[in-house]
């Protein structure tokens, strides 16, 4: 197959793209969607990161080999992909990132950063007893990429977890079985659970799938972190709860996004928020360069692309 043509969205991907593929391979532009098309041909679109992907449509009567797309997550892109363009996604280049921010969440919400930052801006010297993550049953709600990477790095804090995926199954974890619940069973499992994790995807079945039923069976006090999507919990559910001081909740993604400067949630006690940056750190642009770097190998070599997804 002839030399890529490749498009991105973003001036430092580009750069960092001219520097580790080589120009007998790729040739790439900058294009955001919006402008008028550089070429009628493109081998690879990469469109920007974040944003509901709306600007794919823009693709219409233009010929693309691949729409590589910048998040694990593609909930959003069925109604704007043009039929016939081929979309992946970018497993393999947020699960650390978001796993350390969902690890962060955790600790930050149990030990109590965040009204500590608040005395600190306050000059206010006061000590106060929180709980701890070590010894905490955690459920993590979501066995793929971020879940496992979750797990990882959960193995360092002794915590007693739990994993749960839509299938009940077993699978190798360093040199031995873990089991992996399936989500029929969170009735009997989050009565148990300390610190609810949730890295599941946003599908028809999971959307709301974290509702007043499900929260009512957290015991008093338990933690909902959620590094997902803000679809999956039900967030006037989730709202009521921390309203009544029963649960509490560290929430990298909310439903709706951004969270209306005026929803109770941003002055809740008990409640964390960032602004659904867990995949946006230094680590994605060397993550994603190699992914797009390994994508353009493929083609070249005519093999398929990887993290091709069904719309």
């Amino acid at each position: 197959m002839a030399k890529q043509f490749v498009t991105v969205a973003r001036e430092s991907l580009l750069q960092a793209l001219r520097q580790h593929v080589s120009g007998d391979d790729a040739e790439f532009a900058l294009w955001d969607l919006e402008s008028p098309a550089p070429r009628q041909q493109i081998d690879i679109v990469v469109p920007p990161y974040m944003g509901d992907g709306s600007v794919i449509a823009n693709l219409k009567g233009l010929d693309v080999g691949l729409i590589q797309w910048q998040s694990i997550g593609y909930d959003s892109l069925k109604q704007y992909v043009p039929k016939g363009i081929p979309v992946a996604n970018a497993a393999s280049v947020h699960e650390t990132s978001t796993a350390e921010l969902a690890i962060g969440l955790a600790i930050a919400a149990q030990r109590g950063l965040a009204q500590f930052v608040r005395n600190q801006d306050a000059h206010n010297w006061a000590p106060k007893f929180y709980p701890s993550l070590a010894d905490s049953r955690v459920t993590l709600l979501g066995y793929g990429g971020v879940g496992k990477a979750v797990a990882v790095r959960l193995a360092g804090f002794e915590t007693q977890l739990n994993r749960v995926a839509s299938v009940a199954r077993t699978e190798m974890y360093s040199d031995s079985e873990v089991l992996v619940h399936g989500v029929a069973e969170l009735p009997t499992l989050l009565p148990q659970t300390d610190i609810l994790i949730i890295t599941v995807p946003l599908t028809e079945q999971t959307r709301g799938l974290i509702n007043a039923e499900m929260l009512s069976h957290l015991p008093d006090g338990a933690l909902v972190v959620n590094v997902a999507r803000g679809a999956v919990v039900d967030t006037d559910a989730l709202t009521a709860e921390v309203s009544s001081g029963r649960l509490r909740a560290a929430l990298d993604v909310v439903d709706p996004e951004p969270l209306p400067a005026d929803h109770p949630l941003w002055s809740l006690p008990g409640v964390l928020i960032t602004p659904h940056v867990g995949g946006d750190s230094s680590a994605m642009q060397p993550r994603i360069v190699r992914l797009i770097r390994r994508q353009i190998e493929r083609r070249l070599a005519g093999e398929p692309p990887l993290n091709l997804v069904q719309l």
